[in-house]
């Protein structure tokens, strides 16, 4: 990644839809041509009374949101950040949330949408790589201490001197609070295809990269997703998993449902004795989850006793939900499963209410906008006709056209006719539905979330003990895969708590860590001496007949 260049420009390193494509996209309507943050401003003067967000603690209208972001902006302002500096959020899923992104927003400052599972070595990688300034965060949850994660962050990356912390913010700053009829207006020079907030990669490569979402593609993917959604302002939808993510952000997520005045629920526990609960008190009617939590609240409907009728959408998506367990929610939620495959760089496909329950049990659904461009090929780049396997190539409307300064993953991940790589497997049925069946990349899908095979090798290669190492994903029927370490040592071999507590250690992320451990004498190789993780795995899953090493905490199906 070139992190040389002038860190002080937001636009540098951003690259941009083809004038041609950018045309089309505005004539056509579907670019709006203003600032995100005016999703929530054009509610509140519409509905002011409105509920607009809710969590254990408070509750606000529309009004009370955008003065709350308001006043918050011109905090920011007069903390002296300025318009296009980049700011690391790390907030837990809140009301506080919603005020921080859209006072953000509202200041002209450039959000990294960051998640409450990373750790100081991806906050500060992300840190560096946007050449943020600022980082905002809760106190502590789950027993980490953010606190100490920012005060860690600015020793290392120096640049980052505004620290915010909501609740007890020890001997940083609480979040700043100004008038909020001083917010910053909008500059005459606004411009609505620069980036408007950052999201981060699942770390197919390493350590994650940088997403830049324009003013433009972010909000017709909210809007899009929410017209797709059948989402009205009578729709209140529970943020379940880390809102942070794309998905429950603008999939339609939070954006989505501010986009038509409806009521956002926050929760930071999905599991289904508190979610349930949720439902029946606010009447929540959609929701998003992973395929490991969709299989933990299906069962829980035949225990569970709250008054759940009111959900009308079960969005599952962040890694392929099987046919049986699409099956068995569709049964248990009365038929409201929505199937939803897509990515954080842009393409996102849903199965749809006319959809037959065959088709929404067994395909992810299809692209949501007719300006979605969907190429399927080969390993030779060849287009491959309907029903046959390949990987999976789009371009479109919300899709970018690289990442944020990062020009060698550019020129792997983007074709020079402007197609974004995926790593996705896939084929295509005649009616346009998409089928996944796995990854092209070393990557391992945990509950949800996207793992480097490389990230978590070249951490456990610092171990002082182990010579080798080598991760692959094993299948698990709750999370999808688990991770699975073999490791060639020397001296006594490590077990899986110690591991697991020297990686903690090294700042790796909780749902980075191995679940399973297993010490070998040697890692099978290929003709050309590379680790043969195809023959390494025959050999490490149970049922091939070889014990793994169980044990030690594995963090939540959703990180």
């Amino acid at each position: 990644m070139t992190e040389s260049i002038a860190l002080d420009d937001l636009s540098t390193g951003f690259v941009r839809h083809r004038e041609s494509d950018a045309r089309q996209y505005h004539e056509l309507g579907l670019w709006r041509d203003t600032p995100l943050w005016r999703l929530l401003w054009d509610q509140a003067s519409t509905t002011p009374e409105a509920t607009a967000v809710t969590d254990t603690e408070r509750c606000l209208t529309y009004a009370e949101l955008a003065d709350a972001a308001a006043a918050r902006a011109a905090g920011f302002a007069e903390s002296g950040l300025r318009p296009g500096d980049r700011v690391i959020m790390q907030n837990q899923n809140s009301v506080a949330f919603a005020v921080n992104l859209f006072g953000l927003l509202r200041a002209g400052l450039a959000p990294v949408m960051t998640l409450p599972a990373h750790r100081i070595n991806e906050i500060a990688h992300l840190a560096r790589a946007s050449g943020a300034v600022g980082y905002i965060s809760h106190d502590q949850a789950a027993g980490f201490d953010y606190r100490s994660l920012a005060t860690d962050l600015a020793a290392r990356v120096p640049a980052v001197t505004h620290l915010y912390v909501d609740g007890d913010p020890g001997d940083l700053s609480p979040p700043p609070v100004g008038d909020p009829t001083s917010a910053p207006a909008t500059p005459n020079d606004f411009d609505p295809d620069s980036p408007a907030l950052f999201l981060v990669s699942g770390g197919t490569t390493g350590l994650p990269k940088l997403i830049a979402r324009s003013h433009n593609d972010y909000r017709h993917n909210a809007e899009k997703s929410a017209d797709i959604a059948g989402f009205s302002a009578s729709d209140t939808y529970l943020v379940a998993l880390p809102a942070a993510h794309n998905f429950p952000l603008a999939c339609p997520g939070l954006l989505g449902i501010i986009a038509v005045g409806g009521h956002a629920v926050f929760t930071a526990d999905p599991a289904p004795d508190n979610a349930f609960e949720l439902i029946e008190k606010y009447r929540v009617s959609a929701v998003a989850l992973v395929p490991a939590l969709t299989q933990v609240w299906t069962a829980a409907t035949e225990w569970e006793p709250a008054d759940i009728s009111s959900l009308r959408l079960l969005q599952v998506g962040g890694a392929r939900l099987a046919e049986s367990d699409a099956i068995a929610a569709n049964q248990a939620f009365n038929g409201a499963v929505q199937q939803v495959f897509g990515m954080a760089e842009g393409l996102i496909c849903y199965t749809r209410p006319d959809d037959d329950r065959q088709t929404v049990a067994r395909t992810q659904g299809r692209p949501m906008s007719e300006l979605d461009v969907v190429r399927i090929v080969d390993e030779n780049g060849n287009t491959v006709s309907d029903g046959i396997e390949g990987e999976l190539l789009v371009k479109g409307p919300y899709t970018i056209r690289g990442y944020y300064r990062d020009d060698d993953h550019n020129a792997r991940s983007f074709t020079d006719d402007g197609y974004y790589r995926s790593g996705d497997r896939v084929r295509r049925t005649a009616s346009g539905h998409l089928i996944v069946t796995g990854r092209i990349k070393d990557t391992i899908v945990r509950g949800g979330e996207n793992v480097a095979a490389d990230d978590v090798e070249e951490n456990l290669l610092a171990h002082p003990g182990i010579r080798q190492a080598a991760v692959v994903g094993v299948p698990d029927a709750t999370l999808g895969e688990k991770i699975c370490a073999a490791i060639v040592v020397s001296g006594p071999a490590p077990d899986l708590p110690a591991v697991r507590q020297f990686l903690a250690g090294r700042g790796l992320s909780t749902f980075k860590q191995p679940d399973l451990l297993r010490v070998v004498d040697s890692l099978p190789l290929t003709a050309v001496g590379k680790i043969d993780k195809r023959t390494l795995l025959k050999r490490l899953t149970p049922e091939a007949g070889t014990a793994v090493t169980v044990g030690g905490p594995t963090g939540s199906p959703t990180g």
